[in-house]
């Protein structure tokens, strides 16, 4: 079985040795820019969710009419019954209720058959094309970090969540930054006070007085909505089973990274692409329990975090993106489980998308060595987002690539 931690993973994709050293921020840093410098509302902003180990796409949008699916898998596969139809041919994992209403809502993208040329079925490999952007190159930088390099240096730009970069945000002279998860530490009892009446301003104070003074009014002003979720992680381990039977690194609080993503756009930072993950994809055993469990917390997580939104103004600002490394084959292996694929279908989510399907469904008549076809190349997905929130032209971030997703978000 080839499972690997997120760690080794990052390691051994290049994230590591690539030139630019990724800054690593705290909350003190983002708070302070928030209240200095926050962000317009009404600029757009992505959110990258990534799967890791390689989710399984027929049991994410079930063909639930096809009977090839049943006799592939029939210990694993969804009655019609028991899918959240979408179409008289599709229907979700029962587990999605949260992306179900969201569909309904005409704010989710289901990008069909997603993947790219001549796939690797190893997680390493297939995480690393993903990621940099480049299936035939194979750059040494992210897809993302080429983006944060062709703007305006600023560590504030794209902020992954994690003591870790993920290779997507790393660039050849600049990166994006990391922000590890941890609780916003401020004092307390008379303590607390005593600073409480050196954070506030006098006619007296000299730059370095008042410099410090802003700094102690930031950390009080942002601790009473930002330190309750950041008390809450989870620890990174070696190894993530987030559920039984799934493996293949990833984080395993993916509702808690986004709870501090929302506060944090609420706040103002000024950030236009954050990266969250989760864990436990690589059901090669046991996986109708292990895996609808995940994606249903990859439901429930995204559409909560967009409720969250709501409030603060920014929901109509935000894009979120939900992709894994590769599908799972079609047909079942012994250990009621799949084994590695090829394509799988890609998620876009937010007030500015165009609800629906887009690129066609792979058909299970027509395999290749027992994997479904690719009919949609990520890079037309990126590129699409690259111009569409990011505001960037997509050639020179992803090596002039032509393709795009036509239709998929609304002009604003």
């Amino acid at each position: 079985m080839d499972t690997l931690s997120r760690r080794k993973f990052l390691q051994l994709s290049g994230a590591a040795a690539v030139g630019a050293a990724a800054p690593l921020l705290t909350m003190e840093d983002i708070a302070h820019a928030a209240q200095t410098r926050p962000l317009p509302l009404g600029t757009p902003i992505l959110i990258i969710v990534t799967l890791y180990g390689g989710n399984d796409g027929l049991n994410t949008v079930v063909p639930y009419t096809d009977p090839i699916y049943f006799s592939s898998r029939p210990d694993i596969s969804y009655a019609a019954d028991k899918v959240l139809k979408l179409d008289d041919q599709l229907g979700l994992n029962p587990a999605m209720t949260g992306i179900k209403s969201l569909w309904d809502q005409k704010k989710v993208a289901i990008v069909r058959g997603v993947g790219y040329p001549k796939p690797d079925h190893s997680h390493f490999t297939s995480m690393a094309i993903w990621q940099s952007g480049a299936p035939v190159s194979r750059l040494n930088s992210g897809w993302l970090g080429r983006w944060v390099e062709s703007q305006v240096e600023d560590p504030m730009l794209a902020i992954s969540l994690g003591s870790v970069l993920p290779p997507l945000l790393a660039g050849e002279k600049r990166s994006g930054s990391s922000l590890p998860l941890g609780g916003l530490v401020i004092p307390t009892g008379t303590f607390a006070k005593d600073c409480q009446k050196l954070a506030k301003a006098t006619s007296t104070d000299n730059k370095l007085m008042a410099a410090a003074a802003t700094s102690m009014r930031t950390l009080f002003s942002v601790s009473s909505t930002v330190t309750p979720v950041l008390k809450m992680p989870a620890p990174v381990a070696d190894d993530l089973p987030t559920a039984n039977g799934g493996n293949a690194g990833g984080d395993s609080n993916l509702a808690q990274q986004l709870d501090v993503v929302a506060k944090l756009i609420a706040a103002g930072s000024p950030t236009r692409v954050w990266s969250v993950s989760l864990g436990g994809f690589d059901t090669h055993a046991n996986e109708a329990n292990a895996q609808s469990e995940l994606i249903g917390i990859v439901s429930t997580s995204v559409s909560r975090f967009l409720s969250q939104l709501v409030a603060s103004g920014r929901s109509k600002d935000v894009t979120v993106l939900i992709y894994s490394e590769f599908g799972r084959r079609v047909v079942a292996n012994a250990s009621a489980g799949t084994d590695h694929g090829t394509s799988g279908p890609v998620f876009v989510v937010g007030d500015r998308v165009k609800g629906g399907f887009y690129g066609e469904q792979p058909t299970l008549t027509n395999l290749k060595d027992g994997d479904l076809s690719v009919t949609t190349d990520f890079r037309d997905i990126y590129a699409t987002l690259l111009e569409g929130v990011l505001g960037s032209p997509a050639g020179q971030v992803l090596n002039g690539w032509k393709g795009r997703i036509t239709s998929l978000l609304r002009t604003r």
